[in-house]
């Protein structure tokens, strides 16, 4: 994960290594939008380099798994290494503001965020599939 060695600020470097998949991941909070990504699953890939690029946070991803069987493990385990790194890296969530919300209008869609760094997990998604699979993940693993 030499891609970003020189990321400094709030950082933090996790590893996860299962019966199924090995996932490493390098984050800089303060960084620029640098970012390295191979998850063996290219439309998880691009979605990753969009939070990097447009968060404008530093990201080094290399997951390895079994996404010829299917891509659930490799999907989920990238999500929680990803989780912890971002854990690890805020640390004492000191000098930032701990709630906020963004809309971002895109071609045919509306996407919305509000988020809260209260160190309690817990998600709420809501989309309206057309189709049965996104970039060839299924939708049902979102």
């Amino acid at each position: 994960m030499s891609e970003l060695q020189d990321t400094t600020g709030r950082t933090a470097v996790v590893t996860r290594k299962t019966g199924e998949t090995e996932v490493d991941v390098r984050l800089g909070l303060d960084g620029s939008g640098r970012h390295a990504i191979d998850t063996g699953l290219p439309f998880l890939d691009h979605m990753l380099t969009q939070v990097a690029v447009h968060g404008l946070v530093d990201l080094a991803i290399r997951a390895t798994g079994d996404v010829q069987i299917d891509p659930h493990h490799t999907l989920e385990d990238v999500a929680l290494t990803l989780g912890q790194a971002v854990r690890q890296a805020l640390g004492e969530r000191k000098g930032i503001v701990r709630m906020a919300s963004y809309e971002v209008p895109m071609d045919e869609s509306l996407a919305r965020v509000a988020i809260d760094f209260s160190g309690r997990p817990y998600c709420v998604f809501q989309a309206e599939w057309t189709l049965p699979m996104v970039g060839g993940i299924p939708n049902t693993l979102f």
